[in-house]
């Protein structure tokens, strides 16, 4: 099946949207920058959705839900998140359709104008928060710690599955805090949710950091972010979170009274994650044979392919397959048995190399006779043949390991890819040569900025926040710089 998979060094591109249609993670649609999330690839992104929602309850969060369509005037109240999407809005202005009096099908009916626009959610800020108007009267009310789950549309000239599409799914923290510090507390303790499942469910190590305020989110006073490092040296910005300050409660005129009796502006969050997760997942750690998914995010973190020629031996292999099933759903783990006898087992094996099974294992009736059954694992294509007696300990124990293993081959990438740089001419050559990060000295000005992303469309994807107070000149204009950014190409 991997005969079809473009290598990673030929064409990482083409290698990307080839494991997603030929894993069966996602279709194209008949909706132009929109896309089919399949069943294994929706699977995928319910294991995500999953833990994330646990973690967000644990942290004190409560979801709700939110309507789809804002009223335009709505965005017009606060200028710089207005300015931040207009240009990706999508906008009803109809209500009705009717037949076509010349028979070609159905009209928009010209009567049926709205008398105010509406716009496909881009974003719920603007409509939460005139909600929380009339929710939020006291500081008893706070604060309010509020998660949606669900679909947004922007407009997208240049799309790419999971990564950049029309319409994508995600979740959207909304919270209102009576005080700065409340808030801002809030903005780092979800950033580093997003830190925690990234590395210890996706298996992948990120950088935590500060956007510049001109890649700061629409409206925001500071943007965290979560940077990923790809296997072709791109960065791709995986979560963010955002401090609001008071704009969008002065925007909306939320007030509320202090224990000093005294009415003011409550402070505002707002954080969230998408589907571009599940293509962050690929392009981390899969192969040229396919997927590679780390065990806590697998739809099924391990396959049994039984293979017998007498009814007996199936008998006796379907019987084990389903005692290890049962077992190791005790130990709260996922198992698929592919008893299918309508393909060979050889195709069975490809197709599970293909869509990233972390554990394959092999039962037949000469290996049951010695009370032995093969496990491959995914990550490294090693097989063993392991006794039925503890086999429930060593997959879990196994299952453990390959998490591991598949952070430490990603850490290791990245460190390698991270390049301290101090001159212009040495930027240059790594990022075109060596690509990855590319820690350098920066003058904090946006006409800097935008003139090294004009010349290299590289960008800062961050301001570390471990980053060490050190002294050095800007790579570009030379001025004063009192610590390192990180740039690089991104998705």
């Amino acid at each position: 099946m991997s005969k079809g998979i473009k290598s990673r060094e030929e064409d990482y591109s083409q290698w990307y949207n080839d494991i997603i249609y030929k894993a069966d993670l996602a279709d194209q649609s008949a909706v132009r920058g929109c896309m089919i999330i399949k069943p294994y690839g929706f699977a995928i992104w319910e294991k995500m959705k999953g833990a994330l929602d646990q973690m967000f309850k644990d942290t004190g969060h409560v979801n709700a839900y939110f309507p789809l369509f804002i009223p335009k005037s709505f965005l017009s109240k606060e200028a710089a998140h207005v300015e931040g999407f207009a240009k990706e809005c999508a906008v009803v202005t109809h209500y009705r359709l009717k037949n076509d009096p010349n028979g070609s099908g159905v009209i928009v009916d010209p009567t049926a104008k709205l008398e105010e626009e509406l716009i496909v959610r881009p974003t719920s800020e603007t409509i939460i928060w005139n909600s929380y108007k009339k929710w939020i009267q006291s500081y008893r009310d706070l604060p309010l710690l509020i998660n949606q789950w669900a679909n947004v549309v922007r407009w997208e000239l240049r799309t790419r599955p999971f990564l950049r599409t029309t319409e994508f799914l995600w979740q959207e923290g909304h919270t209102a805090h009576a005080t700065k510090e409340e808030a801002e507390e809030e903005t780092v303790k979800m950033l580093n949710v997003y830190a925690t499942f990234a590395e210890e469910w996706m298996a992948m190590p990120v950088i935590k950091g500060v956007k510049t305020e001109s890649e700061r989110f629409a409206g925001a006073l500071d943007t965290y972010c979560i940077e990923a490092l790809m296997q072709d040296g791109k960065a791709l910005q995986a979560g963010t979170s955002h401090f609001l300050g008071q704009n969008f409660a002065k925007a909306f005129d939320v007030k509320f009274v202090n224990k000093e009796n005294k009415e003011e502006h409550v402070w505002a969050t707002s954080w969230g994650v998408s589907t571009r997760l599940v293509g962050a997942l690929i392009m981390a750690h899969s192969d040229d044979k396919g997927l590679v998914l780390p065990p806590k995010l697998a739809p099924y973190p391990i396959v049994i392919v039984p293979i017998h020629k007498t009814e007996e031996g199936k008998e006796k292999v379907l019987k084990l397959a389903s005692d290890i099933k049962t077992v190791m759903k005790n130990r709260g783990i996922d198992v698929k048995v592919d008893d299918a006898d309508n393909v060979r087992p050889g195709f069975k094996f490809a197709e599970y190399e293909l869509k990233g099974v972390p554990i394959r294992i092999t039962i037949g009736e000469r290996d049951l006779a010695n009370d032995l059954v093969e496990v491959a694992r995914r990550d490294t294509g090693e097989k063993a043949s392991i006794s039925t007696e503890g086999l429930s300990e060593h997959l879990s124990s196994l299952l453990d390991d390959i998490q591991a293993n598949i952070y430490k081959k990603a850490a290791d990438f990245r460190s390698k890819k991270i390049t301290e740089v101090n001159d212009w001419d040495e930027f240059v050559k790594t990022l075109e040569e060596k690509g990855g990060f590319i820690s350098a000295h920066w003058d904090g000005t946006a006409e800097t900025e935008t003139k090294i992303k004009e010349m290299t469309k590289a960008t800062i994807r961050c301001i570390p926040l471990d980053n060490k107070q050190e002294d050095g000149p800007c790579i570009l204009s030379g001025k004063p710089s009192k610590k390192r950014v990180l740039f690089a190409k991104a998705y």
